[in-house]
């Protein structure tokens, strides 16, 4: 990316009154971010080529991916943001896999654009898996967890 392109961003930012773009172009990842003094940063990070498909010979069968237990319900993102397990980084995970949930229950937090969004469980029951990570972005309706029904 051409520090003319850079400096165009610099002006839609002013422009418009935002303090945070982030654009992608051509393998490289730009992320503007203007701080309260009014500086831009600038942080650019090399965007990682997608690992290419694992080919397959005649003779393998492709494998099917697990599916929940019968009976299980998946909980998904209500949004895109970053997943966190806990309501801070010092704090016990919200649960873990064998736990026993009710109904309402927080079961994570979903930060999207600095609001912390608490999910909470739609059904009492058993947590069999927990499908995402800590800190791991997360998108609409991606499966967080597995809930086997009590």
């Amino acid at each position: 990316m051409s520090i003319k392109k850079i400096r165009e961003l610099v002006e839609i930012m002013n422009e418009n009154g935002l303090t945070e773009v982030e654009v992608e172009q051509e393998g490289l990842k730009v992320k503007l971010i203007k701080t309260k003094t009014g500086v831009i940063e600038q942080v650019a990070v090399p965007v990682a080529a997608p690992a290419p498909a694992p080919t397959e010979t005649p003779s393998e069968a492709p494998q099917e991916a697990p599916k929940a237990k019968a009976g299980g319900k998946e909980i998904t993102s209500p949004m895109v943001g970053t997943f966190y397990n806990s309501p801070s980084p010092e704090a016990e995970p919200y649960v873990k896999v064998g736990d026993v949930i009710n109904e309402g229950d927080v079961l994570c937090i979903v930060e999207a654009m600095k609001l912390m969004n608490e999910v909470k469980a739609e059904i009492g029951g058993k947590i069999v898996e927990i499908c995402v990570e800590n800190a791991e972005p997360v998108e609409y309706g991606q499966v967080l967890f597995r809930v086997e029904a009590a």
